[in-house]
């Protein structure tokens, strides 16, 4: 299993061992309670190293503000990765009608309208908003484990359209969110290549939407705003990213009007451990029954 990439025989070979449950629609699925286990051990492990950070720790639902949401610009970006939520608001006459549609196999989404909240497309989206204002000179650390959405179906396991990201945020002047994000960079690396995992960083892009995105793709990797933590999981010659630091610069200091003590806009960066990528990558590489995996791998999560 180790040397053989199929993305087909890794999804038959976490759904045999029934690490993952198929729910009938492509890049969703049901956790097992061995996976839930792998996953909650390594997230205590990031847990340890982050112990002395003295980041506050917050916890958001999966819906974000709408109008946070088209704050951020997002859809200027990603249009096609985000998940907004309609529900019914009508009439019992047109109750009726969206019953009988649906019971007819027919289209009914005209029947609802748009709600006031969208599915969180980033795990580090809902906290900005609690930023606005002036920031202490050593900035904020928050620390969160978010559920996020992505439009993006697929049979390959490792591309999921809801998933946990285990992602901490950093706001304040750029030396101190510099600083931190090269930190992170060098802690995440060394977690996972402690967990024997052939993990390697690189800078890389976000997936911008068209024929303009490419020239913002391009502006990214050339500033070395995004770097990522690669594992071959489902390919040797494109590794999955399990692992992404995003430097913002003032983008959400600007948007949310966040500041530093001399008035300056303060600067983001976040990093985001993408969790069942992770725990994914550990079934590829050691198998998929965790009391074989190797002595080490096994007391570093202490499983």
């Amino acid at each position: 299993m180790a040397g053989n990439y199929s993305p087909e025989e890794l999804y038959q070979g976490l759904v045999r061992h029934k690490l993952i449950i198929p729910v009938g629609v492509p890049g969703a699925f049901g956790r097992g309670a061995e996976f839930e286990r792998v996953l909650s051990a390594f997230n205590n492990a990031v847990t340890g190293l982050a112990r002395d950070d003295g980041a506050e720790v917050m916890t958001f639902p999966p819906i974000l503000d709408r109008q946070v949401f088209e704050k951020s610009e997002f859809l200027d970006s990603f249009p096609q990765l985000a998940g907004s939520v309609f529900s019914f608001s009508g009439t019992d006459a047109q109750h009726k009608e969206l019953s009988a549609r649906v019971h007819e196999g027919k289209a009914w989404g005209d029947l609802q309208s748009m709600t006031a909240v969208v599915l969180s497309p980033a795990a580090c989206y809902p906290v900005y908003p609690s930023f606005t204002g002036t920031v202490p000179d050593e900035g904020r650390l928050v620390d969160m484990q978010n559920w996020v959405f992505r439009h993006e179906p697929s049979m390959e396991p490792t591309r999921m359209q809801a998933f946990r990201v285990r992602e901490f945020v950093r706001v304040g002047s750029p030396e101190v969110v510099i600083e931190w994000r090269n930190m992170w960079l060098k802690r995440g690396l060394e977690l996972l290549l402690s967990l024997d995992l052939p993990a390697r960083s690189d800078v890389a892009s976000d997936p911008f939407f068209g024929r303009g995105g490419r020239m913002l793709a391009a502006s990214q990797r050339e500033q070395k705003l995004k770097f990522e933590v690669l594992v071959p999981v489902i390919s040797e010659e494109k590794p999955t990213a399990v692992c992404s630091f995003n430097y913002h610069q003032d983008h959400f200091g600007k948007i949310f009007d966040i500041k530093t003590r001399d008035g300056s806009l303060a600067q983001t960066a976040c990093l985001g451990f993408g969790m069942e990528r992770v725990v994914m990558a550990l079934f590829k590489t050691h198998g998929f029954i965790p009391s074989e995996w190797p002595k080490s791998v096994r007391e570093r999560l202490a499983l």
